[in-house]
């Protein structure tokens, strides 16, 4: 592709020329020879198929083509520069804070290792890992207390002046304890989960809704005996010890899954797939240690789609 055959110097060589009118004034101020700078000016030429320059005794001006490409390349330029500027600005300042919402769907599938990659990449900086219910951190990030959210998209309503970027898709799930009573069943009856104490995401979780319309899509309705909680410590050691049945993301016990630790009973939770991803805030652009951490969670991400369902 054309793009990838011009180089920082062809652009920086062309800028030049054009400040100066003149290639051996472009030369001196670029440290370069004059036939150096003759050179990539030819071959950007030959690239772009057309005449950049016209050069006479009284100097070097701009043609049309040239007008028009040098918008481009000067922003090109100032971009990159301001990019390489701000990286080593960032990696400067040794008392960096990043402070990113984190959602229980990721806290224990996407964010360990996401985090160790961002250390390794040498930022300097300290990460400061917020929990809490959805409506609190957006809050946060909306005021600016946050840099990041990461986790399942929030209803539209939520969603005011943010930016979300998609990662993967989940679902949500229903858990038990290996051997529990309703694994034996054949077929399984969801209408049994009444008779069971059930775990279930309180008003503030994202997946409120979705769970609901679930249960009331399956003829279930409103559970006579349920505790709301986000707690994903408690949630754990409850079913453990108790016949109770957790609703909940399916990325929050997706490694509980895998290891046996628990049982997904037996159900189609299609329906309640939702995104999953990086909810910043629409009018700023994220400092480089954040966009360093961005890019960190989304490779963690790519690791453990087929395990969360997506």
């Amino acid at each position: 592709m054309l793009e990838n055959r011009i180089k920082f110097r062809h652009l920086q060589c062309f800028i030049e020329v054009a400040r100066q009118h003149s290639v051996s004034r472009a030369a001196d101020v670029l440290a370069l020879t004059q036939p150096a700078v003759s050179k990539k000016l030819k071959e950007l030429e030959e690239m772009l198929e057309v005449q950049l320059l016209d050069r006479s005794k009284k100097g070097v001006v701009l043609t049309q083509f040239g007008e028009v490409f040098l918008k481009y390349a000067g922003a090109s330029v100032s971009a990159l520069r301001e990019g390489t500027d701000s990286l080593v600005q960032a990696q400067m300042k040794g008392n960096m804070r990043i402070s990113v919402g984190v959602l229980p769907t990721v806290a224990t599938s996407v964010l360990p290792e996401a985090v160790a990659r961002f250390r390794q990449a040498g930022m300097d900086a300290t990460l400061n890992l917020v929990d809490g219910p959805n409506t609190l951190l957006l809050g946060q990030l909306r005021v600016g207390e946050l840099d990041l959210v990461v986790g399942r998209l929030a209803e539209p309503e939520l969603m005011t002046g943010l930016s979300f970027q998609h990662l993967y898709s989940e679902r949500i799930t229903l858990v038990v304890r290996p051997r529990h009573p309703l694994l034996g069943q054949a077929p399984f009856d969801i209408q049994q989960i009444r008779h069971f104490n059930v775990l279930f995401p309180t008003r503030e979780s994202i997946i409120a809704q979705a769970a609901e319309r679930f249960l009331i899509a399956q003829g279930v309705g409103m559970l006579p005996d349920r505790i709301e909680t986000i707690s994903v410590s408690f949630g754990k050691e409850y079913i453990r010890q108790t016949d109770a049945i957790w609703i909940i993301s399916r990325g929050v016990v997706a490694r509980e899954i895998f290891d046996g630790e628990l049982v997904e009973l037996p159900l189609d939770t299609k329906e309640t797939l939702g995104p999953v991803g990086l909810t910043t805030r629409a009018d700023t652009i994220p400092s480089p240690a954040v966009q360093l951490f961005m890019n960190a969670v989304r490779d963690a991400a790519i690791r453990v789609r087929d395990r969360v369902g997506d």
